[in-house]
């Protein structure tokens, strides 16, 4: 009977997922909101048999796709597939949302990393060369608008100093496909969430962000990374390469560390929610003041138990 019942959601959650693809790949105007969606059918499927039955239905899936569209459209079946099992697998062992949330994003990791494969070695597109050639045309247009205008043309220094700051975004790569993989690990919960708690009669919700508490090692982590910038590393290397990535994607949790105790501050001291809510604005247009500000206090956060100690007094 569980068989049975197997075979016929993975056939009917295989064929909404198809839908959703042709949607995503002919009908422009809702391309997005399909695209999100993508990942739901996976999560669905894994919520109830987990991981290893899944996998069949992201073959099933991604054969389909492949015919029905074209073999160019292979990389986003396996992206949302993979990303999808990974959610559904750990809310079928029950993990918490940010256990859940951090499986996720492996998934979508692995994901994107099949699409630059796939990209190198079926499309011959090097997508790192791609966005190099990008910036050097950005910048050769600035310098071209510049001279339109009749505005004074930068100096040799300048530009030395621009094209550096232009070459550390493909260095920071890594960087990004992790925040990609978070944003959409992120929706793609979320989503999943609200889906499964209306169809299977389960309460699955993220916790608020206030209570969201990273693990004390993300400091020493940050640190050790952050003295090793201090060694003079060859910034053709790997290692350069690998520390300024992992230092600043621990920067970015420790920042979201940050945030998350100043919700908790003004929640428990009954404070209105003009103030995280405003730290947050201050940071996104006023970086360089409060950005750091914000990660100081997520480091102290996490190091010392900050909150813990607010709870302590209030008792």
């Amino acid at each position: 009977m569980n068989q049975s019942r197997q075979l016929t959601d993975g056939a009917l959650l295989t064929a909404i997922f198809m839908i959703l693809m042709l949607i995503a790949t002919f009908v422009p105007v809702i391309t997005l909101i399909a695209t999100f969606l993508l990942p739901v059918p996976f999560i669905i499927f894994a919520s109830r048999y987990d991981w290893k039955p899944s996998i069949i239905m992201l073959t099933a899936a991604s054969i389909l796709s492949a015919l029905l569209t074209s073999i160019f459209s292979l990389p986003l079946p396996v992206l949302m597939g993979l990303g999808g099992i990974m959610i559904g697998s750990a809310i079928y062992h029950k993990l918490s949302a940010y256990e859940t949330l951090a499986r996720g994003t492996i998934g979508f990791v692995v994901g994107l990393v099949f699409i630059f494969v796939f990209s190198q070695y079926v499309f011959q597109v090097n997508l790192v060369n791609e966005m190099n050639n990008m910036i050097e045309q950005s910048i050769t247009m600035s310098q071209n608008v510049m001279d339109q205008l009749g505005m004074e043309e930068l100096s040799e220094e300048q530009m030395a100093m621009l094209t550096e700051q232009f070459d550390m975004l493909t260095d920071l790569l890594p960087v990004f496909i992790a925040i990609v993989a978070l944003l959409l690990a992120f929706v793609s919960q979320w989503v999943g969430y609200k889906v499964i708690s209306r169809m299977d009669n389960k309460k699955l919700q993220f916790p608020p962000f206030r209570m969201l508490r990273l693990p004390v090692s993300l400091i020493w982590i940050y640190f050790f990374s952050l003295i090793m910038t201090f060694f003079g590393l060859d910034q053709n290397g790997m290692v350069y390469l690998a520390v300024n990535n992992v230092l600043m994607l621990a920067g970015i949790l420790m920042t979201l560390q940050g945030f998350s105790f100043i919700f908790y501050y003004a929640y428990v001291k009954q404070m209105s929610k003009a103030l995280p809510i405003g730290s947050v604005v201050l940071t996104i247009f006023l970086p360089f003041i409060f950005l750091y500000l914000v990660r100081l206090l997520g480091i102290i956060d996490i190091g010392f138990s900050l909150r813990d100690r607010i709870s302590n007094d209030k008792k």
